[in-house]
């Protein structure tokens, strides 16, 4: 039996990028979180992060909760944790069987002021949060609610040895944006339906970009991290390229040329295949409808078009998903099909992602 990971979230750090969501903090109270988990197992355990807390996180008690019941989680036997900052802190297995697809709960109390939180910003699910320590209470009393996911970075679960898996390693398209928050309806969730054996686990974060940080550490930077890091890895799937793109021209900068995101997506697929891992890469959706100002230029769409051209005929990767064509208008490529459209021109409805997922070969997978 190996560890490996049942869920995963990228991180971002709110010092880095504001824009999107407003970042946070907390101060005696209980945060609740639904994690949909991609794999099962009888056992798993917790990674907690403060990757980018500039304080100690001090956690007062945690638990997990599944339809199979709810229990208390530990650190090195201990209830309460501090995590200091720019560290991660993994929590001591725990028999709770916990079934690919399912939802795991997860609950922490953090008894002391956090300052700002470790957080990813665009999970399309909602966390609970209530004054004091409810974390063995099933239900929270007027609770608020907050689109984000905190402080957690990943659930392990123990598979058997020969269990495949993939990551999905990319932006927005992957992490779920336009999709009906709640519904597990991201084109990674749809893929996972669509296997038979191993799963894909979801390292996409909104707004991240191939070349340069911004929202989070660009794609090159957290490769190991997020990648890498993922114990019986065998298939990387990219979808990146866009907001290198599409957001320079909100600040008024030129787009990432064509040639320099060939040269990133060829470093990426080396370092993947010196892992001996198999790399999926996915043409860039389109976005000349977008709503946002400066994301639509014509050069930024010159660019994805040539790059487009270029992944779809390159040996550089094991196999490529024309997320693009399944995805545009085809009397407007440039555009996304109305149908598939979440409303604002450049994000997924839920079945754009089931679009994007059915373009994915399984035969190109090991886990079908």
């Amino acid at each position: 039996m190996i560890w490996t990971a049942g869920f995963r979230t990228a991180v971002i750090s709110p010092y880095e990028q504001v824009k999107l969501s407003e970042p946070r903090g907390f101060a005696d109270q209980t945060v609740r979180q639904v994690l949909h988990m991609a794999g099962g197992g009888e056992r798993l355990r917790v990674r907690l992060t403060n990757r980018y807390g500039r304080t100690p996180l001090t956690i007062g008690a945690a638990a997990v909760a599944t339809e199979h019941g709810q229990t208390n989680l530990t650190f090195d036997g201990s209830e309460k944790l501090t995590i200091p900052p720019g560290a991660e802190a993994v929590g001591d297995p725990v028999d709770l069987p916990v079934a690919p697809g399912a939802d795991l709960n997860l609950s922490l109390y953090l008894p002391e002021e956090t300052g700002l939180a470790t957080y990813s910003h665009k999970p399309m699910e909602t966390a609970h949060i209530v004054g004091g320590n409810y974390v063995a209470s099933p239900a929270l009393p007027e609770a608020e609610q907050a689109e984000a996911r905190f402080y957690v970075s990943g659930v392990d679960v123990l598979a058997p040895d020969d269990t495949a898996i993939a990551v999905a390693f990319g932006d927005s398209w992957f992490e779920g944006v336009g999709s009906t928050t709640g519904a597990n309806n991201r084109s990674v969730d749809f893929l996972n339906r669509r296997l038979k054996r191993g799963w894909v686990v979801n390292q996409g974060i909104a707004g991240n970009r191939l070349l340069r940080d911004e929202v989070g550490e660009h794609a090159l930077a957290r490769f190991d991290r997020d990648v890498l890091s993922i114990p019986g890895l065998t298939h990387v799937l990219v979808h990146l390229g866009m907001n290198d793109l599409g957001l320079p021209g909100m600040s008024g900068e030129p787009p990432a040329t064509s040639a320099d995101l060939i040269e990133g997506f060829k470093t990426l697929a080396h370092r993947a295949h010196q892992a001996n891992l198999l790399i999926l890469a996915a043409t860039i959706g389109p976005f000349a409808g977008a709503i946002y100002p400066g994301i639509s230029t014509p050069e930024g769409l010159a660019a994805r078009r040539e790059v487009n051209d270029w992944i779809r005929t390159t040996a550089t990767f094991d196999a490529v998903f024309d997320v693009a064509r399944a995805v545009e208008n085809p009397e407007a490529p440039d555009y996304l099909h109305p149908a598939l459209d979440s409303g604002d021109g450049m994000h997924l409805n839920d079945k754009g992602a089931q679009a994007m997922a059915d373009a994915v070969d399984l035969e190109t997978l090991a886990l079908s």
